[in-house]
């Protein structure tokens, strides 16, 4: 038969199967009909002789929804971008939003528990917005107890937003660590019962924060236990800092006991979220900053380290949403952690990517590319997936290539595949699978973006190829091309 697509002659690497030779690989439509070594006929053919040709990666972490932050992530081999730490709400108005916009790659979204909070004890409005709760962060009146006719009100909500095709529930205790245990429970208690995963920004842990309500770790892996709901650690790295050790170890226990327990991490050192929140806070800046001080800080939308307690307090006051680095490790000093962070045993690669930040006075229009000078983003937002392949593989070899790729591919989608069936077809090249693929340089794959210069995409993937289409092709992005399609839960 005549393909639509031939990829032809590269390194097929599927890590379910364990195939990993080379192989000409046939599409039709937005399907993977043949991986085959016979020779293959194609409308159009793309050569891989000397590149890796495997699964599009699966991002379980992007807060950056927007149409020019997902073509960054395309750019750094990603084919499907969830929103799932943080969700939104309603998750059916962010739904058809990026129906109605389009978007290079796959995007699904949780049913946001922070959000709901903010709405049904704060007042907040429910926007279904792109940065999902992001905005809320620096607002004490969310973190409020939660009465019994509120508690009733916000699981009541949850519920709905599970109806509509939520893929679990996001659950940003982190940023709200006095809320009552019992809470929690009742939140994994519903999940289980509706049977998706919950996704976790876990309380601080008893060495960080002595005076917390209950360790992070030890709630998370003890309500995974307790409920038999699916738990999800989100960036385990990062929340965990100088005692992942203790904290990886809860984990790998509670998973022996049988316990449904997935995490992921990410290949920086440094965190990033809004300068408001609790973690900002100058008494709070130990829990998860290197030094503890607030030249641990920078302010993303100017670059600037912030100096003084005084100076942090000021940002805080005008601009509690903006974004800002944390510095959690000196990644230059402590090179060999990037590389142990990926390596993490049962632990996926996801980016945490983060809305673009607009520099003050500018405007920008989310179907220009490249962006311009004045935006302003995480590198993790551009280039996790290349710099997992550049250190953790090539540079350190502590993981081989298939290993690398299957926590970029099949295991993110696994931890999916029981809520959303569609899951089943992605995360491998295999047929009958989803049409997404990405073929890279494995010698020569890299992450570009720095701190400073932050959207600068990776390079090395020649080709992304989402639902048939290309996204990507020799190197260079579609702009064109918004193939992605909504990931939604069956219920």
């Amino acid at each position: 038969m005549t393909y639509d697509v031939v990829i032809r002659g590269g390194r097929v690497i599927d890590p379910e199967s364990g195939l990993d030779g080379v192989r000409n690989v046939g599409i039709v439509g937005d399907q993977i009909l043949a991986v085959s070594e016979a020779d293959l006929i194609g409308l159009r053919e793309i050569d891989a002789r000397g590149l890796v040709v495997a699964p599009g990666f699966i991002d379980l972490h992007s807060h950056g929804q927007g149409v020019g932050e997902c073509r960054l992530q395309s750019l750094d081999g990603v084919t499907t971008a969830l929103e799932l730490e943080a969700g939104v709400a309603p998750v059916s108005v962010a739904y058809t939003r990026a129906a109605m916009e389009g978007r290079p790659i796959n995007y699904g979204y949780s049913a946001s528990w922070a959000s709901l909070r903010m709405h049904v004890i704060g007042g907040a409005p429910l926007s279904g917005g792109a940065s999902g709760p992001l905005d809320g962060l620096g607002s004490d009146a969310w973190r409020a107890p939660a009465s019994p006719a509120q508690s009733a009100a916000l699981m009541h909500m949850l519920e709905r937003e599970l109806v509509d095709g939520a893929l679990g529930i996001g659950i940003l205790l982190g940023y709200a660590p006095a809320t009552d245990p019992a809470e929690y429970v009742d939140v994994a208690k519903l999940a289980a019962a509706a049977g998706v995963p919950t996704f976790t920004h876990a309380r601080p842990l008893i060495e960080q924060d002595p005076g917390v309500v209950i360790d992070g770790a030890e709630e998370l892996t003890r309500v995974a236990g307790q409920t038999g709901a699916h738990m999800h650690y989100c960036h385990i790295n990062s929340t965990s800092t100088r005692h992942l050790d203790r904290v990886q170890a809860l984990v790998e226990a509670v998973r022996a006991e049988g316990a449904t327990m997935t995490s992921e991490a990410y290949p920086y050192g440094s965190g990033m979220s809004s300068i408001g929140s609790d973690y900002f806070h100058p008494d709070r800046l130990h829990v998860l900053g290197a030094t503890g001080t607030p030249q641990d800080v920078i302010y993303a939308p100017t670059g600037e380290t912030v100096a003084s307690v005084a100076r942090l307090l000021e940002l805080r006051a005008t601009d509690p949403s903006g974004l800002a680095f944390i510095k959690l490790f000196d990644e230059e000093k402590f090179a060999d952690r990037i590389a142990r962070i990926c390596a993490l045993p049962h632990t996926a690669i996801a980016s945490d990517a983060v809305p673009f930040v607009i520099e003050g006075g500018h405007t920008y229009d989310p179907m220009q590319w490249p962006p311009p000078d004045f935006v302003r983003t995480h590198p993790r937002s551009a280039g996790t997936y290349g710099r997992t392949l550049r250190v953790a593989v090539r540079e350190t070899g502590a993981l081989s290539l298939p290993e690398a790729i299957a926590k970029c591919t099949v295991q993110p989608a696994r931890v999916l595949e029981e809520t959303a069936h569609m899951m089943r077809r992605k995360g491998r090249i295999q047929s009958g699978c989803d049409a997404d693929v990405v073929v890279f340089d494995a010698e020569h794959v890299t992450d570009s973006a720095t701190y400073q210069h932050s959207v600068r995409p990776s390079t090395g993937f020649a080709h992304v190829i989402v639902n048939g289409v290309s996204v990507v092709s020799e190197g260079r992005l579609e702009e064109h091309a918004l193939p992605g399609r909504p990931v939604r839960a069956w219920r």
